[in-house]
C-alpha cells in the first residue's frame, strides 16, 4: 500500500502513508487562511492558529500544551494566505492520543476571553518584532505591492487595532464562514496499518457536522506593475523585484518551479547567487522564489545590498533574466536542472514531516498525490521550449514590480 485514502460521508478527507519508522507525524490541514478573511477581520485566521490551544471543552491551555510533551512528542501549527495546519509529531504508539488532542483543539475549543487578552498582546509582539527586520517585512510588503487592495495582499499578522477588537463571537463565525467539512484533510506518515487507520478517522472525524463550501475565492485580476521605494534607515537595503505567476492549476506551474530554481533556488550554484555573490561579492543574500495559490500565484527575488550596489544588482539581475527569456537552454543544461530539482524533492521527501504535509496539501488542493516517480516523469518532459515560453511571460521586464528599502 502506498497511500491510504478515504472521503468520510461529511467531506473529511483522510490521507495516510505507511512508513517503518519509531516516529509519527499527522495533521489537520484546512484550506482557510488570510485571504478568506473580510477587511474586518484582517488577521484572524492566524489568531485563531494561536488561541486554538488555549482550552477546549475538556482541557484547559496547560493540559493541551502537556498532552504530547509529556511523552516526548511536539505540537504546532501555522497559517498561510490559504490554509491553516495543526500538526503533531510523536512515538508511533502514541499516534491515538495526538490524533483525539488534535481533534479536540480542532473542534471543541472554547476561547476563553481571558486567554485571548493575553494572546493579543503576543501577536502584537510578533508583529513589532517583524517592523524591526526588514529582510522579512519587506515579503509581507512586497505582497501588498503586488495584490494591492485585494485580500492577498494583507499579511497574514493582521495590525494592532483590528486584533484588539477581536472577540470570541468574530472568532466562532470565521470558523463557521471557513472552515469546512469538505475543505478539511486529515493526514498522517508512520507505521500504522490501514485498519487502524480507517478505525481512528472514523472515531475522530466522522460525528463532525457537514458543513461544505458552496462560494469559490475570487480570482486577481488586477495586477498593474508598481515601482516603490520606502526610507528604512538601515545599514543595508533590500530589494524585491517580481510579477504575479501562475496558479497551482495551471499546466506550467512545474515548469515555472523548475525555472526558478535554477535562477535564484535553494542551490548555490544557482544562475543569481553565482553572479552576485560569488563573481562580484556584492549581494550576501539573493534568493528567488515562486508561490502558486488558488487562481493567482506570486514570483518574486530578493537580495540585500550597500545602497551603493543596488543599481549594479538590478543590472545584473536583469541581464540574467534576458538570458532565459532568449537564450533556450542547451541539453547538458536543461538535464542538469531537471536533475537538481527531482534531488531536492527526493531530499525534501526523505522528511518525514515534510512528507506528511506535502501529501496533505497535495490532496487538500488535488485530491491525489503523485509519486516521486510521477514527478520525475513531470519534469523530464519539461522542454528548453517551454522555459523559454515561461520566461517570457513571468520575467516580462515590463511586468515586473519592484520594493526598495534604503
Amino acid at each position: 500500500m502506498e497511500y491510504y485514502s478515504k472521503t468520510l460521508d461529511n467531506g473529511i478527507r483522510i490521507i495516510h502513508k505507511p512508513v517503518k519508522s519509531l516516529v509519527g507525524h499527522c495533521a489537520i490541514m484546512i484550506n482557510a487562511g488570510s485571504r478568506d478573511e473580510k477587511e474586518n477581520e484582517h488577521g484572524i485566521a492566524h489568531f485563531i492558529e494561536h488561541v486554538i490551544f488555549k482550552g477546549t471543552q475538556k482541557r484547559k491551555a496547560y493540559h493541551i500544551l502537556s498532552r504530547l510533551d509529556d511523552v516526548g512528542g511536539e505540537l504546532n501549527a501555522y497559517t498561510t494566505k490559504e490554509e491553516t495546519c495543526i500538526y503533531a509529531s510523536f512515538l508511533i504508539q502514541d499516534f491515538e492520543r495526538a490524533v483525539e488532542l488534535l481533534n479536540d483543539i480542532t473542534f471543541n475549543s472554547v476561547f476563553p476571553e481571558k486567554e485571548l487578552e493575553k494572546e493579543k498582546e503576543v501577536i502584537i509582539d510578533e508583529i513589532n518584532s517583524y517592523k524591526d527586520n526588514p529582510s522579512e517585512l519587506i515579503f509581507d510588503e512586497f505582497e501588498e505591492v503586488i495584490f494591492g487592495d485585494d485580500p492577498m495582499g494583507r499579511n497574514i499578522l493582521g495590525t494592532p487595532e483590528l486584533l484588539k477588537s477581536f472577540k470570541k463571537e468574530d472568532i466562532l463565525n470565521f470558523i463557521k464562514n471557513n472552515y469546512h467539512s469538505d475543505q478539511i484533510v486529515f493526514c498522517s506518515v508512520g507505521n500504522i496499518s490501514e485498519k487502524k487507520i480507517d478505525k481512528i478517522a472514523r472515531k475522530y472525524f466522522s460525528q463532525i457536522p457537514e458543513n461544505r463550501r458552496e462560494n469559490k475565492r475570487k480570482e486577481f485580476t488586477s495586477y498593474k506593475p508598481v515601482t516603490k521605494t520606502v526610507d528604512k534607515d538601515t545599514w543595508q537595503s533590500h530589494v524585491m523585484i517580481g510579477n504575479i505567476a501562475y496558479p497551482f492549476q495551471h499546466k506550467d506551474r512545474l515548469g515555472l518551479s523548475l525555472l526558478n530554481n535554477l535562477l535564484g533556488g535553494p542551490g548555490m550554484n544557482s544562475r543569481l547567487n553565482l553572479s552576485l555573490r560569488e563573481k562580484t561579492g556584492i549581494a550576501y543574500n539573493i534568493e528567488s522564489g515562486y508561490t502558486p495559490y488558488d487562481k493567482t500565484g506570486i514570483f518574486s527575488i530578493y537580495f540585500g545590498t550597500d545602497e551603493e550596489n543596488i543599481d549594479r544588482s538590478l543590472n545584473i539581475i536583469h541581464r540574467e533574466l534576458k538570458r532565459l527569456r532568449e537564450k533556450p537552454l542547451g541539453i547538458l543544461q536543461l538535464s542538469k536542472a531537471a536533475r537538481q530539482l527531482k534531488g531536492q524533492l527526493a531530499i525534501s521527501s526523505d522528511n518525514k514531516e515534510n512528507l506528511m504535509l506535502a501529501l496533505g496539501k497535495s490532496y487538500m488542493l488535488f485530491n491525489k498525490v503523485d509519486s516521486l516517480e510521477t514527478a520525475y516523469k513531470k519534469i523530464d518532459k519539461i522542454t528548453s521550449a517551454d522555459l523559454q515560453r515561461i520566461a517570457n511571460e513571468i520575467f516580462d521586464e515590463k511586468q515586473l514590480s519592484m520594493l526598495i528599502y534604503k
